[in-house]
């Protein structure tokens, strides 16, 4: 059975196009730090109070007694919400490794690892870890929505930022 190129080609064409609605534009890891903005304590805490956000706990599990058998740590996800100027404050990711995940909205991210603001919009996922200290704000004009996800110590207040 011979098929025509040209059926070939709309079918070639039809993938690609479907391929390009469907695959992210933005890298797996978006919201990275600028090509030459890192380093190290390149920003500090400016001392801000949290503003306009919420911190509610979704869930929380003991992680000593899973398969995992990390002693002394929860896994826990929460849900912040972070109305348009409202403020994240300066936190450290030393002992807190986590995972975040931009619902809704978009914020900015100040690291201490990188002199330029970090933009995160909705779909992005980012890692923060032992070398992250950071406040964010949603510079965004409508509420923000995050999920994250860390390994928190037992014991440590619950809604830490």
């Amino acid at each position: 059975m011979k098929i025509k190129s040209s059926v070939i080609t709309a079918a070639a064409a039809g993938l690609v196009a479907t391929l390009a609605l469907v695959t992210p534009l933005t890298p797996a890891l978006a919201g990275q730090c600028p090509a030459g903005k890192g380093g190290i304590d390149v920003r500090s805490d400016p001392k801000m109070a949290a503003k306009g956000v919420t911190d509610t706990v979704l869930t929380t599990v003991d992680v000593a007694h899973e398969p995992a058998a990390i002693s002394g740590r929860s896994f826990r996800m929460r849900r912040l919400v972070v109305q348009p100027g409202g403020i994240v404050p300066w936190h450290s990711h030393g002992e807190r490794p986590a995972i975040i995940y931009i619902v809704q909205g978009e914020m900015t991210e100040y690291a201490s690892t990188c002199s330029a603001p970090i933009v995160h919009k909705a779909g992005d996922a980012t890692p923060e870890l032992h070398s992250t200290s950071h406040w964010w704000k949603n510079t965004g004009h409508k509420t923000a929505i995050i999920i994250s996800s860390d390994l928190l110590k037992v014991g440590d207040n619950g809604h830490m930022m």
